[in-house]
């Protein structure tokens, strides 16, 4: 029989968390419980009363489940406007309801499993609950919904009095980002599926804020931390700093460039890179982390100061201390031993990250003027099958050693972008310029300004040469061999330079412009 007072509070969620004190709770304020499925076995289990979805409708369950909340008798429920649509829902039996608590079948946990099927996928994609989120959302003047746990507490709360309409539009905000977030994942994993190239034709991301950072680049523009909807706390994103003060966009965005650029340095050998304003300022391997460190330093310890240190392996005491003789910003590390860790700790203001894994971007976005720009992230990888070695005279293996380092150095740098390096360490970084050859002179002149010898050294290039003035620049002060996309007009005029100092060059047939 129709009831205009009765209360209903429709609970139907895929994530559990605090559902049957909600369901208490709610019980105790007067409300029936309606329910559906696993939801209503949690309900029961906890010694509540729940009147099944099915029951109330007069209608089963059925496509295994596919269909049991697209209903009028739910829908009327939820979307009735309390004092306008009274008369044609008591017409067709429809009682209110008031208090919608749903969130949605796992979609982005289940595409995240390695071996997830398509079908599975598929599955997994809800259809009753987006539209009751959105249909509860939309009569937020008279309904109060709720799709994170987290906000229970708040609702319970409120209960006695009743939530009010800005709790109710707060929250209904919140049900139609989440629904959003959600069919955008949906779209952007399905649009993917057999994208080679994964820039499908819409583009849609799914973000939640992380934490909201003290400001942006600059002090008046604000900034957050985000992250995919969904995602574990991976990656630099996910590391709580040891210790430090909190983190700012600039903090993030060096730790990002130093993160990525030591793993860009390879694994096999000890690395460190040393970043300021996303530039490296010094790179290098070594027998040992400490070393690597100390030869990093030495290419610009002017440019080092305050700058964002990451190494691949774990710090010790010693190697803690070492860095604390000069001022630092971040410290990011694989691991600290707990002598490091009680050193950095007499710094407490130097933020320490040691992020567990990593979760490097598949795609970089750049907003421009009335648009955004989407691209694949770059892959520094360098296979032997890129190198071709277009000179008279190949280079040593030592050279080739040199020359895959300084490959990997230079697609860190802001182009136009030269590094010279040797015994697989930077010894001047020329990052920014307008001309590639003030790029080369730039890079010479800060390894004058070191106390460092090109003698003997590499040259990395981010892009081809367009003319033969900077290989004239190299040659003067004793590069060896040379490293370069290729590609030039002038290709044959720079392996002609090459040629006349004795100079080895090798293309890779791949650039690594940073813009």
């Amino acid at each position: 029989m129709h009831n205009p007072d009765r209360r209903w509070a429709l609970l139907s969620v895929s994530d559990k968390t605090g559902l049957a004190e909600l369901g208490q709770a709610l019980s105790e304020a007067g409300f029936g419980l309606l329910s559906t499925g696993g939801s209503a076995r949690v309900l029961v289990e906890a010694g509540l009363e729940v009147t099944e979805v099915s029951a109330h409708t007069g209608f089963p369950e059925i496509m295994g489940g596919r269909v049991k909340t697209l209903q009028p008798a739910i829908h009327g429920g939820i979307l009735g406007r309390r004092g306008e649509d009274d008369g044609v829902m008591a017409e067709h039996g429809i009682e209110r309801i008031d208090i919608v608590a749903v969130n949605l079948y796992p979609f982005a946990a289940t595409i995240a499993r390695p071996d997830c099927t398509l079908t599975e996928a598929v599955e997994q994609i809800d259809i009753g609950g987006p539209a009751m989120l959105r249909a509860a959302a939309k009569n937020h003047d008279h309904v109060t919904v709720v799709c994170d746990p987290s906000d229970y507490d708040g609702l319970i709360e409120r209960l006695p009095a009743g939530p009010d309409i800005e709790f109710r539009r707060e929250l209904a905000i919140k049900a139609f980002a989440h629904t959003a977030a959600y069919d955008g994942q949906i779209s952007q994993w399905l649009a993917q599926q057999g994208e080679a190239n994964d820039l499908p034709p819409v583009f849609n991301l799914a973000l939640d804020r992380e934490r909201e950072l003290r400001y942006g680049e600059n002090p008046h523009q604000a900034a957050g931390l985000y992250r995919d909807r969904g995602a574990a706390a991976t990656g630099l994103a996910g590391c709580q700093p040891l210790q430090g003060k909190p983190l700012s966009y600039n903090n993030l965005l060096d730790a990002d460039a130093a993160w990525g650029g030591v793993r860009a340095l390879g694994e096999e050998s000890p690395a460190c890179i040393i970043i300021k304003h996303t530039n490296p300022c010094g790179a290098a391997q070594g027998e040992t982390v400490g070393e690597a460190f100390e030869r990093a330093l030495a290419c610009d310890p002017t440019s080092a100061f305050g700058g964002i240190i990451a190494v691949n392996r774990e710090v010790d005491g010693e190697l803690a201390r070492s860095m604390l003789q000069r001022f630092m910003e971040v410290l990011i590390a694989p691991a600290l031993t707990d002598e490091a860790r009680k050193v950095f700790a007499a710094k407490p203001n130097v933020r320490v990250l040691t992020p567990a894994d990593s979760a490097p971007a598949r795609v970089e976005l750049r907003a421009i003027d009335g648009g955004w720009l989407v691209q694949q992230a770059d892959d520094l990888q360098l296979d032997d099958a890129d190198l071709e070695v277009v000179t008279q005279r190949a280079p040593s293996n030592e050279e080739m050693a040199d020359l895959r380092f300084a490959w990997g150095a230079v697609g860190l740098v802001r182009s136009n972008a030269i590094v010279y390096a040797r015994a697989r360490a930077t010894i001047g970084i020329g990052a920014g310029q307008m001309s590639r050859i003030d790029s080369a002179r730039f890079a010479a002149i800060k390894a004058e300004d070191a106390g460092l010898s090109l003698e003997g050294a590499v040259m990395a290039s981010d892009a081809f040469f367009p003319f033969a003035d900077s290989i004239e620049t190299a040659a003067e002060r004793g590069i060896r061999a040379v490293i370069q996309p290729g590609g030039s007009m002038r290709d044959q005029e720079v392996i002609d330079a090459c040629n006349a100092h004795g100079i080895a060059m090798v293309f890779t047939g791949k650039r690594h412009f940073r813009h």
